[in-house]
Parts: structure tokens; C-alpha cells; sequence
């Protein structure tokens, strides 16, 4: 399958039969999500990869009461920080000299870049807003990963934050869940939509060539 004939296939699946994605599979789509792009190559975000029935259901009672958290292989929270701050930067410095083999002083005008950039967000939820747009980067990644691997991939927004806050601590790391996505496989038996037309605008509509 190559890659747009994985986007005609993959839609929004509404109900997932429980199966398990094979540990290859999952890595493959995890480490196609860490390669992703962000701004600075910061990655102001973390993802929960979450497989334990139990907490699930948990998830399904009291934050996200859709389907497919409870019928999913996986449920991938991504999570933005919300202490973004100098010592963020100088933590992604010190990786990036590593990686690198550069010293950190080199990365100086860098660093300062990135910081001016943080710092000239001037609130909190400004710096929410900004470390939200990479995690849908990183998001898009995802479905685009699972659909190559054949996988299914349920993005969703109409959750509780908070309230999944509260189930996963995510304010103990410093965290705040911005979007989800359940990773499994389609149940065509009982979701309606698995065998419908893909429906999106044309190209002659959506794209402006100047």
C-alpha cells in the first residue's frame, strides 16, 4: 500500500474490535511520531501510550466517554508542558550538543533564539497554544504512521481535560492533555462509517496555486 492509498483508507474509526496491535507495529508508529517536526525541534509535549484495561475504563467513565477508548489496543495522550521556561531550552540544548558532538557554547545564539520565542509568548495559555500546534503535528504524524501500518486511528478532542488530568496526574509532571488518539483495529460490524466514501473537498477547491 503507498502512502495515499493508506489515506484513502484510514478514516475517523467510530467502534474497534479490542485487538492488540503487534510490539513491532506500535514502535514503528511511536518512533514515527518522535521523528516528527516541532518548532526548534523542541517537542514541548509527552505522550501516554496507555494499554491497561483498567485505566481505560477509567478514562472512558470519567473523562472521554467515546467507544473506542475502551475497545482500542492503545490510547495515545498527548500532553503539552506547562512550565515551559528557560531550563527547557537549555535542557534541549545540552541533548542537541550531545547528538551533535558540539560544544554548548556553539548552540549559545540558538538557545537564545529558542528562548525569545518562549519568553515573548506572554501568558500562560499563550505558551499552551504554541506547545498544542507541535503535538498536532505530532499528531498527524501518528494517523499517517497507523494508516501505513494498517491501523486504525481514532483522533479525538471531545474529552474532559481536566478531568483526564486528574486520572493520569498529568499535573504532577507538569503536564495538561491538549488531544487523544485511540490506536486499533476497525470493527466494520458496528461502525457505520467503515464502509462510507471518504468525503473531503476537492483539490481544484481547497488548493490556490499563485
Amino acid at each position: 500500500m503507498d502512502f495515499l492509498e493508506a489515506l484513502e483508507w484510514r478514516y475517523a474509526t467510530k467502534r474497534m474490535n479490542g485487538k492488540s496491535l503487534p510490539e513491532g507495529t506500535l514502535e514503528r508508529i511511536l518512533e514515527a511520531t518522535r521523528l516528527a517536526p516541532s518548532s526548534y525541534g523542541l517537542q514541548p509535549y509527552t505522550i501516554k501510550v496507555i494499554s491497561d484495561r483498567s485505566l481505560l475504563d477509567r478514562i472512558h467513565e470519567d473523562a472521554a466517554p467515546q467507544p473506542q477508548v475502551k475497545e482500542c489496543s492503545h490510547l495515545l495522550v498527548f500532553a503539552t508542558k506547562t512550565d515551559l521556561d528557560d531550563s527547557t531550552v537549555d535542557h534541549y540544548i545540552e541533548l542537541a550538543a550531545t547528538e551533535r558532538g558540539v560544544a554548548i557554547a556553539d548552540l549559545n545564539g540558538f538557545a537564545d533564539a529558542i528562548k525569545g520565542t518562549i519568553n515573548g509568548l506572554e501568558t500562560a495559555a499563550d505558551k499552551q497554544a504554541w506547545a498544542a500546534k507541535q503535538a498536532y503535528i505530532a499528531l498527524g504524524f501518528t494517523l499517517a504512521a497507523a494508516a501505513i501500518e494498517r491501523v486504525d486511528a481514532s483522533p479525538m478532542e471531545g474529552f474532559d481535560p481536566a478531568a483526564l488530568d486528574r486520572v493520569l496526574r498529568l499535573n504532577e509532571d507538569n503536564l495538561s492533555s491538549v488531544v487523544i488518539a485511540a490506536l486499533g483495529y476497525r470493527d466494520t460490524a458496528e461502525d457505520r462509517m467503515a464502509n462510507m466514501p471518504k468525503v473531503r473537498r476537492p483539490l481544484s477547491q481547497l488548493i490556490q496555486r499563485v
